[in-house]
Order: structure tokens, then sequence, then C-alpha cells
């Protein structure tokens, strides 16, 4: 079965020259930046005047998971910015060195002190906006002895009839749990994939 794809009514894509750049100096030399298009590019790159080294500047990943254990889903109460005080699913950005799949079991360990088994990757969403790529695992929450770790205010498993909609934090986590019991009510996973983009 083919994929879910969700679209937005924006732009399919967005150039590099709307972003806004932070990379002052060249992390060769040292010396100043110049944001301009090298030959043989396309796109507003850093370039150093001095010794001429190019810094690219990527999205970054950031992995999570719906870990589950009989029916319920585990989420966690962020202590920390953005959206401190508001739920989600445990996720964070991968780290030089693993898979996503170890980040994934990682960031659940940190914000709930979970032990999960990853099963397959569910979701996927572009946030062109903010330069991110989401990656949500399906996973197996190994026993129900969670706890909250220092990014959490508190944990919860939860129920469907227990998910805090109105305190989501993000819309990553809403679509992926969406996803997630509309294809539980019908016995069937299949993985989703979409992106996300600011209202016109």
């Amino acid at each position: 079965m083919l994929p879910y794809r969700e679209r937005s009514d924006g732009p399919t894509h967005a150039f590099r020259d709307s972003a806004k750049s932070l990379i002052k100096f060249c992390n060769s030399c040292g010396g100043p930046i110049t944001h301009r298009v090298p030959e043989g590019d396309s796109l507003l790159r850093a370039v150093c005047d001095a010794c001429g080294h190019i810094q690219y500047e990527n999205p970054k990943i950031v992995v999570g998971s719906v870990p589950v254990i009989d029916d319920r889903i585990l989420l966690c109460r962020r202590a920390i910015e953005p959206r401190y005080g508001l739920w989600t699913l445990p996720a964070g950005f991968m780290e030089l060195g693993e898979s996503t799949a170890e980040g994934a079991a990682r960031e659940a360990l940190e914000e709930a002190n979970a032990r999960i088994e990853i099963e397959e990757l569910y979701t996927l969403f572009s946030v062109p906006h903010i330069s991110q790529v989401h990656m949500m695992f399906r996973a197996k929450l190994l026993d129900a002895n969670v706890s909250p770790g220092v990014e959490s205010l508190e944990v919860e498993l939860v129920t469907e009839e227990r998910i805090p909609w109105d305190r989501l934090a993000f819309t990553v986590v809403r679509r992926t749990l969406e996803h997630f019991l509309a294809d539980r009510r019908k016995g069937a996973f299949v993985p989703h994939f979409g992106e996300i983009r600011l209202p016109p």
C-alpha cells in the first residue's frame, strides 16, 4: 500500500536565500563570511572571504516515537522551551554517531526513563519554515515503569480518550497521533509523510 501524503496549499519548496543565516565567521580559518552564490551553485552560501571555504547549512533531523503499551500511549509534558508545559511525544534532535532509531530510543529514555523497542518508521514530516525534518517511529514500551526525565515536568500513559488535544505542543505530534489512532482503528498501520507549513 502506498504511503499517505499530506500536502499544503503553500509553495512546494523554499528558496535558501529567504532563510536567515547565523554564520558570521569561517569555521576553518576564522575569517569573515560573505553570503553569496558560489560558482557552480544556485543558492546563497556562507563563503569565507579569506580562504574560500564554504559552510553549508542543512536542516536538522528530529527523531521520536509513539511508545505504546496495551492501549496506552506515552506522553511527556515539556519542562523546556519551546512550548513549556505542553504535552508531546518523546522526541528530539539526533546526535552525531547515532542512527535515527537509536536517537528515538535515547530520547524516550532521556525524557521519560522509558525503555522502548523501535518498530518501524511511521511518520515523516518536513517543516521548511524552521528547517527541520521530523521522523517518528512506532515503538513498543517494554514496561510501564516510566518517570519524568530532566526535560519533562511529568509523563503519563494515556488512552485515546485522555489525550490532551488542546494542550499538545506541536503540529507534528498532533498529526502523528491522529494517524496512529485512525490506523489502529482500521487494524493496519501504514507510513505517512507530508509537509507542515505556516499559514499563508
